[in-house]
């Protein structure tokens, strides 16, 4: 896709656009190395964390669409960091990178941009499966151009629960939170890719989503996503911060409080804005 022609008003419209357009033909980039399983080799940024060539790759591509067509946007990546400012991108260029690595079709790209503190956009993409979600603020969220909504779960007996972690957080806090999530009687899962398993949450194929510490980058789009599927999320920026994180909880709204109390992470309240950021 030719990202170095095409006009793009400088307003929320024409950043949705290219946004669309970015994360697709980042997406193109991604399944190409992908495919390219024969001759890809990974290198290792930390225990369980890989780093692919294509991670580097796809950042470099969306940094460079974007300051082509908005040069004075603020950009913060995973691979490369950035500084922030009031218009900003958030941007992990292949969540999932484990999955990645080991040929595993479960992984994707997350893109959202954020005014005056305030998430306006999100995007996910998982090249592999060809699924696009897309949300902006106050005008819902799509899987493909279709509109999506979280489920109508209300029995945790029939819930199905994910749950990510990292080493931020004791392995004896993880445990005992799963211990009070398998008590409620729910199911409860990985699939290594937190950003995607927030899009599922906002498709209804997941009820809810856990995490004790998140980057920003692999949770923004998707918080947005889940907000405008109608799910309850957490006030992530009041708990955490966009540079150095915090824990993420997502939920269809039927178990929310359950799911809440289990993972001792609170719900933003429903008057509040779910997807206003502070920039600390």
């Amino acid at each position: 896709m030719n990202l170095e022609r095409p006009f793009y008003p400088n307003d929320l419209q024409g950043r949705a656009k290219l946004c669309s357009d970015v994360i697709l033909s980042a997406g193109a980039l991604v399944l190409r190395g992908f495919e390219e399983s024969a001759s890809r080799g990974f290198s290792m940024k930390g225990p369980q964390d890989f780093l692919t060539e294509t991670d580097a790759a796809s950042e470099a591509h969306i940094r460079k669409a974007i300051a082509e067509h908005f040069p004075d946007d603020g950009f913060f990546g995973e691979e490369g960091g950035g500084s922030i400012s009031n218009r900003l991108w958030v941007v992990d260029p292949v969540d999932g990178t484990a999955n990645f690595a080991r040929s595993i079709p479960h992984f994707c790209i997350s893109i959202a941009y954020i005014e005056n503190g305030r998430a306006e956009i999100g995007a996910i993409y998982n090249p592999a499966l060809d699924e696009l979600y897309f949300a902006e603020r106050g005008v819902g969220a799509t899987r493909n151009g279709q509109p999506i909504t979280v489920s109508a779960t209300t029995a945790f007996e029939t819930a199905s629960v994910e749950m990510g972690w990292s080493g931020r957080v004791s392995n004896e806090i993880y445990l005992e939170t799963i211990r009070d999530l398998l008590a409620l009687g729910t199911n409860v899962r990985r699939a290594g890719s937190g950003a995607l398993a927030l899009a599922y949450v906002a498709d209804g194929r997941s009820d809810a989503y856990i995490e004790l510490h998140m980057n920003s980058w692999d949770c923004v789009a998707g918080l947005l996503l889940v907000a405008e599927a109608g799910g309850d999320v957490c006030p992530f920026m009041e708990i955490g911060s966009l540079r150095h994180g915090g824990p993420v909880l997502a939920s269809a709204p039927g178990i929310a409080p359950g799911i809440s109390q289990a993972s001792r992470i609170p719900i933003a309240s429903a008057d509040a804005p779910v997807a206003e950021l502070r920039l600390a």
